[in-house]
Formats: C-alpha cells, sequence, structure tokens
C-alpha cells in the first residue's frame, strides 16, 4: 500500500524527528528507505516500463519520497560526523580539542536544522496551500468606522501582496461615501498565497478614535474576513442548470453608463442559495467572469467545509477554525499595538502591520499550525 510521507508521523512514532533519534525509529526510518529502494528497482523493471499508468505512479511516489529519504541520509551523515568530532574533542592535544569544540558546536546546529527539515516533511499539508486566494473583507458592527477599517484592512493585504511580489485584483467592490469599505472581494495571484493568508480568516477588532467622533471617545468596531482558496473549474463542477443568472444596470457611481446598459451580473447557485454578484466592469461577460470565479471559490470552501467535518468533527485548536464568529485580531490604534488572540501574540507595531508588514504574525501561525497538525497526527 502506498504511504506518503505525511503519513510517515505513525512510521516515526509520536516522539518525532525534532528530538533524540530512538532506535525504533531509526529502524523505522530504515524501513522508509529500503521501501524507496525498492520503488526504484520497479521503476527499472521492463514490465512496469510497458505499463504507463504504473510507471506514472511510481515515478510520483518516488518524487514524493526522495527528499525525506535524501535528507535522512544526511542526518546519517552528520550523526557519523559528531562522533568523529566528539572523539577528537578528546584528544590530548589542546589545539586539536579547540578546533574540534568549534566544530562540535557546528555540527549539532547542522543536525538542528536537518531534523526541523524532516519534521517539516513530516507534517500533513494543506493540498490548497499553493493556490491563489479570494479574499471578502465586509464591515460589521461600528458602522462608517467599520467600513473606514475594512479599506484599511484591504490596503493591509495589498501591502503584504506587493511586499511577495503578488498580485492583487479586485473582484466586487461597494464603498462609502468618505472612503470606506462596506464589502470588498479581491484575489491574490501568487505562489503559496493561500498558505500564508488562510489564518486571517475570521473576526478582526478595532479599538481607535474615529475620525467622526467629536468627544474624542474611543470605539470598537469589526470586520469579518473571508478566505478561500481560488477554485479552478477542474476542482468545482457546476450545472449550469442549477444556476439563476440575472443582468440588471450597475448601481452608484458610473456616470451615463451606469443607466443605459445592463452591465451588473447576479448568479444563484440554486442547490446552496449562494448568490454572488459583480458590476464593477463595464463588460457584462466580464462581470460574469469575476462573479463566477467568488461562486466556484465559495462552493469548493463549502465542500472543504463538510468534507473536514465529517473526517474530524472539525480541527479546533489554537489557530481557530476559521469561523467567522470567532475573534481572532484586535488593533488597539491608542496603545499602538496588535494582539492575535490565537496564539497570544502581542506586537507593538500597529503603524507598520497596517502598511503590511505582518510576516512575524503569519510565521507564528503556520509555526503553531505545523504544531497542531504533527500532534493531531499522532492522536
Amino acid at each position: 500500500m502506498k504511504q506518503s510521507p505525511g503519513a510517515l508521523f505513525f512510521i516515526f512514532g509520536q516522539k518525532g524527528v525534532g528530538n533524540t533519534m530512538d532506535d525504533m525509529t531509526r529502524a523505522r526510518l530504515e524501513s522508509a528507505k529500503i521501501h524507496y529502494g525498492e520503488l526504484q528497482e520497479a521503476l527499472s523493471d521492463p514490465k512496469v516500463a510497458q505499463d504507463p499508468e504504473r510507471l506514472r505512479r511510481y515515478a510520483q511516489e518516488l518524487s514524493e519520497w526522495e527528499a525525506l529519504v535524501n535528507g535522512y541520509d544526511h542526518y546519517c551523515s552528520l550523526v557519523e560526523e559528531l562522533e568523529t568530532l566528539r572523539e577528537l574533542s578528546r584528544d590530548e592535544d589542546a589545539e586539536s580539542r579547540r578546533w574540534a569544540e568549534q566544530e562540535l558546536a557546528d555540527c549539532k546546529t547542522r543536525m538542528a536544522e536537518n531534523e526541523a527539515f524532516l519534521q517539516d516533511l513530516l507534517t500533513p499539508k494543506d493540498p490548497n496551500d499553493q493556490k491563489n486566494v479570494i479574499m471578502e473583507i465586509r464591515a460589521g458592527a461600528g458602522g462608517e468606522e467599520a467600513a473606514l477599517f475594512a479599506a484599511d484592512l484591504f490596503r493591509m493585504y495589498s501591502r503584504y501582496a506587493e511586499r511577495q511580489g503578488w498580485k492583487v485584483e479586485v473582484l466586487s467592490l461597494s464603498p462609502t461615501d468618505i472612503g470606506g469599505i462596506k464589502e470588498i472581494i479581491f484575489m491574490i495571484e501568487g505562489a503559496g498565497a493561500f498558505s500564508q493568508l488562510k489564518y486571517e480568516r475570521g473576526v478582526h477588532r478595532v479599538q481607535r478614535i474615529p475620525a467622526t467622533e467629536a468627544g474624542g471617545r474611543i470605539h470598537t468596531s469589526t470586520i469579518t474576513v473571508a478566505v478561500m482558496p481560488e477554485a479552478e473549474e477542474v476542482d468545482v463542477t457546476i450545472n449550469q442548470d442549477d444556476l439563476r443568472i440575472e443582468t440588471m444596470r450597475s448601481g452608484g457611481a458610473g456616470g451615463q453608463h451606469v443607466n443605459k446598459t445592463e452591465s451588473a451580473v447576479r448568479i444563484t447557485h440554486l442547490p446552496t442559495g449562494i448568490v454572488v454578484s459583480c458590476q464593477d466592469e463595464k463588460s457584462q461577460l466580464k462581470n460574469r467572469d469575476k462573479a463566477m470565479k467568488v461562486l466556484r471559490a465559495r462552493l469548493k470552501n463549502l465542500a472543504d467545509a463538510t468534507k473536514a467535518q465529517e473526517v474530524a468533527d472539525e480541527r479546533r485548536s489554537q489557530v481557530g477554525t476559521g469561523d467567522r464568529s470567532e475573534r481572532i485580531r484586535t488593533y488597539n490604534f491608542p496603545q499602538g499595538r496588535v494582539t492575535d488572540h490565537r496564539i497570544g501574540l502581542t506586537l507593538h507595531r500597529l503603524d507598520t502591520i497596517m502598511d503590511g508588514d505582518i510576516e512575524e504574525i503569519v510565521a507564528s501561525l503556520q509555526a503553531r499550525d505545523q504544531e497542531d497538525r504533527l500532534t493531531q497526527e499522532a492522536q
């Protein structure tokens, strides 16, 4: 039976690679290495070469194991180097001992890095991690102040995407008269975008003195953020008979154009009741294409959530479930701090964070998620 590297946590045992490797773990790793060798032999078998499907399957499995086996080989070589240096560190010659002790410290550092690399390979991966992401920001409680902060959050994510070299495309926008945003749906295109931004889903709370507040009182407002992997047509099957597509004249600003053409599109997915509207483009076709992107993403998100529910009744860790009712972060402007409540992280540099510098938050959430996934696999 095929075993993926992600399933190797069961092979390695609950102790994992990150701690001192025991004999049982080493024996199991050796078994994994033997399996890798068997795959290599199978690929050289003429019978396999004549069977395209088996050839493809074995080649793919070999590729999945390659980094892990090479990493274990490197670990073994470091163990041998470590033992040699330990012997040299007991040498009678003082200069030889000093050299060996310095090299010993370097070897231990490289071993720790190698173990961390192997542990990362063992962590079960989210199949959506490399996808583009569709995000939805909506103003919640707080009226115009919530809408203004929704605009601030959109700028924060746009600046973060710019730092990563990613592209941002607005799919739908409902602005307010004074520069706020009631709702915005946008796509961020870039390798690994979902892996970094998926932790942003939930309720974001802001505490600050609104520009419209004459008395100088601090107000608390909330904004909801939804994060979904982009769904390709092959990811989601949509029956055209399940869609009700309506066209209408665009509302809001737009001059004479909005009064003369029915370019706005509203699509209703009848089985789920999901409704998507788009009116930002002058072309009805472009609005329809954008609306279908959002619909596919929402349907995939719904399917993924349903599958997760069936498998594990939803994973509830400190990183959170992604439920929009969950308050995940507070932005306190008077004190200049940002607190992520899921991991207890507080940073006193709100200005740089609002300018898109959220790498530290993302990295901390990814690290906690990795720990939780390994723990879950061990249960």
